[in-house]
């Protein structure tokens, strides 16, 4: 058995490394925005934040849903990683349809001539005075990825304070006004508060659209992930010491 505080230490840690996961995973993610909503942009058309959160968060419940089976770490993070990726998949899938059958355009890059999954040529089919349109291969296969890191952040993240809101309350036993059930729902609030603020971070690193892996722009994620890494110390020691406060009231 390991103290308090080595086990508290041991969740900010998982946090922080949840954290910057999440922070990563945004440069996956091919977001077009309103560009991209009006065929002139490759990606999705809707923000980074959203495109990040809807995919973080069904990991994040992912992984909730498995913690109520097993408390195998693994496990937990593999469920949050699937869950992510298959909101991801079908979101862009599902777009794809859109632009392909409902607007009529050939999913193509302009980032690169040839794509780099298929090595199909992108320039020719890019429409005049636009960045490309729908989602091409390689735009797809960065957005899985994104989702799967963003999913196992998420997990990690959720994991980690839903620990620390259960040891809060059984060291508080009986004598705590505040309920188990009362502090997981604390843990998971703050779960949810520190994926936003590592979704918000990297959308200001991008600024605006991004297509994916390939994008000139995914070179820029180094400095997002610095930030989303400070950040999340400051997020993990307060929702740390704040749930544990809580459990001994």
């Amino acid at each position: 058995m390991i103290d308090a505080l080595t086990a508290n230490i041991l969740s900010m840690v998982y946090i922080i490394i949840g954290g910057v996961l999440i922070s990563w995973s945004v440069h996956f993610v091919p977001v077009g925005g309103a560009p991209a909503a009006m065929a002139q942009a490759t990606g999705i058309g809707t923000g980074t934040v959203q495109l990040a959160a809807g995919a973080g968060l069904t990991g994040l419940v992912s992984a909730g849903f498995m913690m109520n089976v097993t408390d195998n770490l693994p496990l937990i993070l593999a469920s949050g990683a699937v869950g992510a990726m298959i909101m991801i998949a079908v979101t862009m899938i599902v777009g794809t349809w859109v632009y392909v059958y409902g607007v009529g355009c050939v999913p193509s890059s302009a980032k690169v001539k040839v794509d780099p999954i298929t090595k199909y040529r992108q320039d020719l089919y890019v429409s005049q005075g636009t960045e490309g349109h729908g989602l091409p291969t390689v735009s797809f296969v960065s957005g899985v990825i994104g989702g799967c890191l963003g999913g196992i952040g998420g997990a990690l993240v959720y994991y980690a304070l839903i620990e620390v809101g259960l040891a809060a309350g059984l060291t508080a036993g009986g004598s705590s006004t505040v309920t188990g059930h009362e502090l997981v729902g604390i843990a998971a609030m703050f779960a949810i508060g520190i994926f936003f603020v590592n979704a918000v971070i990297p959308s200001y690193n991008i600024g605006g659209t991004i297509e994916g892996f390939h994008d000139p722009k995914w070179k820029k994620w180094p400095k997002a992930v610095i930030s989303s890494f400070v950040a999340t110390i400051l997020c993990a020691v307060v929702a740390v010491i704040a749930i544990s406060q809580l459990g001994g009231i």
